[in-house]
């Protein structure tokens, strides 16, 4: 696909619920080759608290997948982990095959133009308009002008928001925000899209179409995976639902509800 690909030659308390094992429909779509993996990943913080505790789950290329749980369950740090803000204590998180945690540093952005990630706060520039909030993310890697043109027109098309581009943040909604902040992470056409919250400070109706958005991104082929608590979200698309409970996961199931 894209040479960043060559990345890949590089070198507490127990619950008593049993996990609840993927279905038959799960275990055909985990066919596919797997996008990320989690091997036996703990994730310790000063003071010992244990915020992740021997996480075993892999997401397949093109696959779906809500990480659910209670503030503190430990999904912010799961996504901090599969974007390599933080290592883990503990385990491996590979991506296409590859330990994060080997990559070198000068070479960490290969990783992260192959991964799209959107959060609750939006995180835009408020003196850019929305094109250029989306332009910053393939100008900082030198792209042509004239390729930055195409892609940045293609991306807010995408997501609905073409007819915004010269808008500016403040005169956008929060669904609008949070739209510029997804056309921004589909610029590098990543291969997992990775959404923490991205819901969190919207409304039910802007919620709703940003849920469109996704699954357009996912019927693309992209691997996508959404941590939230909102159970809206989840019950509507009835994918596949990984629940975390005090760092553990307590469940796996495909079509599953919140």
């Amino acid at each position: 696909m894209r040479s960043e690909k060559s990345m890949k030659k590089l070198p507490d308390e127990t619950t008593e619920k049993p996990v609840e094992q993927v279905s038959s429909k799960t275990a055909t779509r985990n066919k596919k080759p797997p996008i990320l993996e989690f091997e036996n990943v703990s994730k310790e913080y000063a003071g010992g608290f244990v915020c992740l505790d021997g996480i075993n789950f892999t997401i397949s290329k093109g696959e779906f997948v809500f990480v659910v749980g209670r503030s503190g369950a430990g999904k912010s740090t799961l996504v901090k982990l599969m974007i390599r803000e933080q290592l883990p204590s503990a385990g491996k998180v590979l991506f296409d095959g590859v330990d994060i945690a080997e990559i070198p540093q000068h070479e960490i952005h290969l990783l992260r133009r192959r991964l799209g990630v959107v959060f609750q706060d939006f995180k835009v520039l408020p003196s850019k308009n929305v094109f250029a909030n989306v332009a910053v993310a393939l100008e900082v890697v030198d792209a042509p002008k004239s390729q930055i043109k195409d892609i940045v027109e293609n991306v807010l098309n995408l997501v609905g928001i073409y007819d915004k581009a010269q808008s500016f943040p403040a005169e956008l909604s929060g669904g609008e925000l949070q739209r510029v902040a997804i056309a921004r992470a589909l610029a590098h056409e990543p291969d997992l899209f990775v959404a923490d919250e991205p819901t969190g400070n919207i409304d039910p109706e802007s919620s709703a179409q940003i849920l469109d958005v996704f699954e357009k991104i996912n019927s693309m082929g992209v691997a996508v995976l959404m941590a939230t608590h909102d159970f809206r979200v989840v019950d509507r698309l009835k994918q596949r639902v990984v629940r975390l409970e005090k760092g553990k996961i307590v469940s796996d199931v495909a079509g599953g509800k919140y």
